[in-house]
């Protein structure tokens, strides 16, 4: 799966920029309120503003994180469909959907300060619970944002249909995050030893500096392919999920290996597209 979702990237090297444009939009978003909230004096004494901001901030992050991964499933799937994606129009796209977009943002903000709510008890129960409703809630949303993208659901019915999704297709899922997880891990890994490289061989000042610019660099570009990588995939088991075929630049592939079944079982569970 990493290895054909690479070739969409490959094909498309723009994809990149969506999850760029994320990781800035979002870090910008929240030094500009932390810094605010700062400057302000609100962390001094913490009361209703400083516990609505970071609500409302956690509501925004999320708002923003979905808004980019919207986009690269809308570019992707303009990809499997052999035109040609671009970012204007994917970013469109994505905007299309904001309202539900918002939507989950708000009830994902809620579900994760009470997940935190749990978590913070002085409770080790609590905390497995916390846990296991962590995991539900992840399950159930995994294929929350090609829902909105590409379905016309209700608030309700984005739940269920992610969910749905996910049971369709939980050992493919899996199978391919897994590996995607590791290819991530292997170029963070390359962009590591790259710093730890140059620290050693330049030395000094100079050493340093370099020697933070490139492993920073690698880093960073490490989890942008990551990311990309990620979205494609799920968007090529979306579509393998409730189309019942394999997209373009994944006709060769069986998708059913991925969770460890025999051939076949998997088309057999999808027939029909959608259960």
């Amino acid at each position: 799966m990493a290895r054909r979702s690479g070739r969409v990237l490959r094909a498309h090297p723009n994809l990149l920029i969506l999850p760029l444009l994320g990781g800035i939009a979002g870090i910008a978003f929240m030094a500009t309120l932390f810094g605010g909230l700062f400057v302000g004096g609100f962390y001094e004494s913490p009361g209703p503003v400083l516990y609505g901001a970071l609500f409302v901030a956690y509501v925004i992050e999320t708002f923003i994180a979905s808004f980019f991964a919207a986009a690269l499933v809308a570019a992707t799937r303009e990809a499997f469909h052999g035109e040609t994606p671009t970012v204007g129009g994917a970013m469109r796209a994505a905007w299309d959907h904001k309202w539900p977009l918002l939507a989950w943002s708000v009830i994902a903000a809620i579900i994760g300060v009470i997940i935190q709510a749990i978590e913070s008890q002085d409770n080790l129960l609590a905390r497995i619970l916390a846990g296991l409703f962590a995991v539900a809630w992840s399950v159930m949303t995994y294929f929350i944002v090609p829902v909105i993208v590409f379905e016309d659901e209700s608030i309700s019915g984005m739940f269920t249909e992610s969910a749905r999704t996910f049971k369709n297709t939980w050992g493919e899922s899996i199978g391919a995050m897994g590996a995607i997880n590791i290819v991530t891990f292997l170029l963070v890994l390359v962009g590591v030893l790259l710093g730890a490289a140059t620290f050693l061989v330049v030395p000094g000042t100079v050493g340093i500096l370099a020697a933070i610019a490139i492993g920073f660099t690698g880093i960073i570009f490490g989890l942008l392919i990551g990311k990309s990588l990620t979205g494609i995939a799920k968007t090529a088991l979306y579509v393998y999920a409730t189309e019942n075929t394999a997209p373009e630049f994944f006709e060769d592939m069986d998708f059913s290996a991925l969770g460890g079944e025999d051939s076949g079982s998997s088309s057999s569970r999808m027939s029909g597209g959608r259960i």
